[in-house]
């Protein structure tokens, strides 16, 4: 199928007279453009919605430039600059400039390729990054029914009970709690020279940092039962100062934690659950009930705050969802 000379229109081609480059200034570029999005369909063989997009871009960009005289064929550099600048201010999200900008220089490629440009002004053109997707949080019910799951009647299952509760009580990283030992556990005051329950963790994170988190009361008493129910029985054999441990009584592992995890969440009809959703649920709803970020950022442990503010994003998100959703003038 030949592209010179055809007007592709998303569904058909129809043929023109004359070649490309016939005709008048005004029809040429069009028709440039029509051999380009040919060329894409039947040589490089895209699909119809991909070479729609392009089609979609290259045409916003001919109005644009009709506003000042000028058309495809005759851009520079600075109108295409000055093109994205406006789509920047249109409020277009960064993923559909950049597109934007491989249809530009995939466009004026093609024109050097046949022979209707010296140079490709797209070639030098600036890529916005990519925002940092936000982070898969729970919301507060599917909390409490993952919290729920486990059978606390069995060793095992009061072992998990703990340590999910513990995970989303104080957004451990979960290497730190599959490693927590009995030392890093610390309360407030002591009966009988015993530390009567656990108010806070001391952990040594990188470089050797430490720090101090908060253990909320659900989490100290699940975490008493565990200690004082279970764990007794599972370290048995070989007894050793390691917290949570796995039905041999060795120390629990990332992956066997994450399978267990997988597994409730599987039998909840959850989403993917991994332990840093529940990190991250944990920071998100600190946030909404109205923590502050400093806080937030020093129970997670994260060393710059604009690490910790991709939660606020999250919080305003659901915020908006909730207008949305509720609001009778949304």
């Amino acid at each position: 199928m030949e592209s010179r000379g055809q007007q592709w229109t998303g569904r058909s081609l129809t043929t023109y007279p004359g070649g490309v480059t016939s005709g008048t200034p005004h029809t040429v570029w069009k028709r440039v453009l029509q051999g380009y999005l040919d060329a894409l369909l039947t040589e490089r063989r895209l699909s119809e919605n991909t070479t729609l997009a392009y089609s979609s871009d290259l045409e916003r960009l001919a109005e644009t430039l009709a506003e000042t005289g000028k058309n495809l064929l005759s851009a520079d550099r600075h109108d295409l600059a000055a093109h994205l600048r406006s789509l920047t201010r249109q409020g277009r999200s960064p993923r559909t400039i950049n597109r934007a900008i491989s249809s530009l220089r995939g466009f004026y490629q093609h024109l050097v390729e046949v022979g209707e440009r010296q140079d490709n002004p797209a070639q030098h053109l600036l890529r916005p990054r990519l925002g940092r997707p936000l982070p898969k949080v729970l919301s507060e019910s599917q909390v409490q029914s993952l919290l729920q799951a486990p059978d606390i009647s069995t060793p095992l299952g009061l072992r998990d009970r703990s340590m999910i509760e513990l995970l989303y009580a104080t957004g451990l990283r979960v290497s730190e709690l599959i490693s927590l030992d009995l030392a890093n556990l610390r309360g407030m005051a002591e009966q009988g020279g015993r530390q009567s329950s656990v108010d806070f963790l001391l952990l040594s994170g990188k470089g050797g940092k430490e720090r101090v988190v908060p253990v909320g009361e659900q989490a100290q008493l699940w975490l008493a039962r565990y200690q004082g129910e279970a764990r007794p029985e599972l370290i048995a054999r070989d007894p050793h100062s390691g917290l949570f441990v796995n039905r041999r009584g060795k120390l629990m592992t990332r992956q066997g934690f994450w399978k267990i995890l997988k597994g409730y969440a599987v039998g909840l009809g959850l989403p993917k659950v991994s332990p840093h959703v529940l990190r991250h649920s944990f920071a998100t709803h600190l946030l909404e009930h109205g923590a502050d970020l400093r806080a937030v950022q020093m129970m997670l442990g994260h060393s710059d705050i604009s690490t910790t503010e991709i939660y606020t994003h999250i919080h305003q998100h659901r915020m908006r969802g909730l207008y949305d959703r509720f609001h009778p003038r949304a």
